[in-house]
This record gives C-alpha cells, sequence and structure tokens, in this order.
C-alpha cells in the first residue's frame, strides 16, 4: 500500500484561499478575457496608464476621473444577420465590456489629462502638479 497525499478542499473555497492561491482576476465574478491588460508607468512628469484593446475604435471607450479615482469602461455591441427568403439561416450577436478604476495621487493635474488610441493600445497620461515632480539635485554651500 501505498501513501498518497490529499489537500481537504470543500466545493465552495473560502475567499482568502482563492485570494492567496491564484490568480485574483479569476475570482467568480472576473473573466479575464474580456478584462483588458494594463500598464502603469511612472516618469518624472507624469503617470501614464495604457491598455491593451485591439480593435476598438476610440468612440467605444468612456474615461471618466471622479475625485482621484479614474474609471475607464467600453461597451461594445454588433450583430450579424444573414437571410435566406424571409428565414433566420445564421445569426449572431456579440456583446464585449469591461471596466476597470484606478485610484490616483491627488498630485495629478486634472485639467491636463490626455487620452490617445493608437494600434490598439489605450494610453492616459496624467501630469504631475509642479510640486510633485521630482526636484533636481543641490548641492548647498555651508557659510
Amino acid at each position: 500500500m501505498s501513501l498518497v497525499r490529499f489537500r481537504n478542499r470543500s466545493m465552495l473555497p473560502t475567499f482568502f484561499s482563492d485570494f492567496f492561491d491564484g490568480d485574483t482576476m479569476n475570482y467568480p465574478y472576473m473573466d479575464d478575457s474580456t478584462m483588458p491588460a494594463v500598464n502603469i508607468k511612472e516618469t518624472k512628469d507624469d503617470f501614464v496608464v495604457e491598455v491593451a484593446a485591439p480593435g476598438m475604435k476610440k468612440d467605444d471607450f468612456k474615461i471618466e476621473l471622479d475625485n482621484n479615482l479614474l474609471m475607464i469602461s467600453s461597451e461594445k455591441k454588433e450583430e450579424h444577420e444573414e437571410k435566406q427568403e424571409g428565414e433566420y439561416t445564421r445569426k449572431e450577436f456579440m456583446y464585449q465590456s469591461f471596466r476597470r478604476s484606478f485610484t490616483v495621487p491627488k498630485t495629478i493635474e486634472d485639467g491636463k489629462i490626455q487620452a490617445t488610441y493608437k494600434d490598439g493600445v489605450l494610453s492616459i497620461q496624467l501630469p504631475k502638479k509642479e510640486e510633485a515632480k521630482q526636484k533636481p539635485k543641490k548641492s548647498i554651500t555651508i557659510g
């Protein structure tokens, strides 16, 4: 007889085990096949949020800033239909949507935010206020 290691798993895993054991994007409410990948980078002058969303148009996106919450969403619906003598031979519906939210620092110049969509990537530039920008190193003389 050999010993077999067994992990006791219930049919309903706990939130914490799923959160720490795996990818939280796959938790019951999320489908990562419709959730676009996002890159966020910081430079000395701004933050840039890049959303990978190929096959869309710039009019498909909605970008909002509410206090310090940046919300990016999209909703796209398509319907294709082929008829033959008044009967449906094929009818296809497609619905795709996503919503992503990010908390941004209060040091953002909200009046100067810009967004562009090129080659399947939505880029949102969030400029920093002057007081938030990194200052160059200064040499201080002793008097």
